[in-house]
């Protein structure tokens, strides 16, 4: 799937419009496909559109369009040819026969980028499960061999076809890559079962958006960086303390895209399961890019693909040393009022940023008021394991302690400490 060999591949994009279809916005999905196109290692050398009331089935784009595109791919020396659109196996037998050149689409380009990035085993089994689930459906008609019969010892009849065989094989693989991964969410879901009570922050956004910038620019962690889409797909999770002193877990997470195939992101529900356990989601947003806003759109239908739902949601504004009129500022805050305005890479608005999602966690605890006697100084160390004192006092009858913890713990505290709450009129 990888269409890297030597140098960059002569790659022409294109794209068919239909009639009700948004043109504005195909054209703008079409420049998105460029970007991915260079990341696979692609060299843009034509980009082609077409206008019709309906794809052709055999086809997707007319003879006309497809002969242009073949007399083009002769003349400029092309490898491959990427469709911004969807194509079904039957279209890409055609156009692969037709133009003689390697044809995919757009979720097809999206996998190949996911497996030379694929570094982790969990997310080398997260890709190869959605290049399965991608491969399935387009198995019919798209090989010559797929139409032989194949007789052996002891069957009946002329025996089963070989498309039959191939089918049975992937899907075969496919239960096989479920049940690694189910192993790993277990595994992943005790690791997070041990974090609780401490703090937890998920970056998500759009791919390209920061957030592995900003995940170094709170933590210091040393996360790869590359101005490149889907530069890295492994969930990464780092300690980092509020400005209290308070610990807390900031985890990044794969980018999302418009468009990106439903497989993959099932494929990756575990690696986003990070997001949906965790206290608060930071949107990372490039506030250069004239489109965030469609793509905060994205990010936030994706969230709710995933179920992820009424958890606090703030947006970091990143880049804003990009922007020329630092105005636009006032704008967007009064659009997006949970906003934060900060620029990763030059460091700025870090510890406000920092300062103020403190402060937005501490509005989620819930505080106590506590006269704990001598006699019961044993239950002391639990107070402190599942709550932060906040302030303590001694005296004649015991201590007289103030405590926040977290809505998770509120329940455990008023139980365990019940007999020794000081209750407010």
């Amino acid at each position: 799937m990888h269409i890297v060999d030597k140098g960059r591949e002569k790659t022409i994009i294109a794209t068919l419009i239909e009639k009700s279809a948004n043109r504005d916005l195909a054209i703008e999905y079409l420049s998105e496909l460029k970007l991915l196109v260079e990341t696979a290692g692609g060299e843009i050398v034509e980009e082609i559109y077409q206008e019709l009331e309906k794809p052709h089935v055999s086809t997707l784009m007319g003879k006309g369009k497809v002969q242009e595109i073949k007399e083009l791919c002769e003349e400029l020396n092309v490898k491959t040819v990427v469709f911004d659109n969807e194509l079904t196996s039957v279209q890409v037998r055609n156009l692969s026969n037709l133009l003689q050149v390697k044809v995919l689409d757009r979720s097809g380009i999206i996998l190949d980028i996911f497996a030379s990035h694929a570094k982790s085993m969990e997310s080398q089994l997260q890709v190869e499960l959605a290049q399965n689930q991608y491969l399935l459906p387009r198995l019919s008609k798209m090989w010559t061999h797929l139409s032989k019969q194949y007789a052996g010892v002891g069957t009946k009849g002329p025996g089963e076809t070989q498309i039959e065989t191939d089918r049975r094989m992937v899907r075969k693989r496919i239960q096989f890559l479920k049940e690694k991964l189910k192993v790993i969410d277990v595994q992943n879901a005790e690791q997070r079962k041990s974090r609780k009570g401490i703090p937890r922050l998920a970056l998500v956004g759009y791919t390209n958006a920061g957030k592995s910038t900003l995940m170094n620019a709170i933590t210091d962690a040393g996360v790869f960086v590359e101005d490149k889409l889907f530069a890295t797909l492994s969930t990464t999770v780092r300690q980092f303390l509020f400005p209290n002193g308070k610990k807390a877990l900031l985890s990044d997470t794969v980018g999302f895209i418009r468009k990106l195939p439903h497989h993959l992101v099932a494929s990756f529900r575990s690696t986003l399961s990070e997001a949906g356990e965790s206290d608060m989601i930071l949107v990372v947003v490039d506030v250069t890019d004239k489109l965030f806003r469609d793509q905060i759109q994205v990010v936030n239908n994706t969230l709710d693909s995933l179920g992820i739902k009424d958890k606090p949601i703030f947006y970091v504004f990143n880049k804003i040393d990009g922007l020329e009129f630092m105005e636009a500022i006032k704008h967007i805050e009064s659009e997006y009022p949970n906003s934060f305005f900060v620029s990763a890479k030059k460091n700025l608005h870090i510890n406000a940023l920092l300062q103020r999602l403190q402060e937005e966690y501490e509005k989620r605890n819930a505080f106590f008021d506590i006269r704990l006697p001598y006699s019961k100084m044993n239950l002391l160390n639990k107070l402190y394991e599942i709550s932060d004192v906040i302030a303590r006092a001694d005296d004649d009858d015991g201590i007289l302690l103030k405590v926040s913890t977290i809505p998770e713990n509120a329940g455990l505290v008023e139980l365990s400490f019940k007999e020794y709450l000081i209750l407010t009129p």
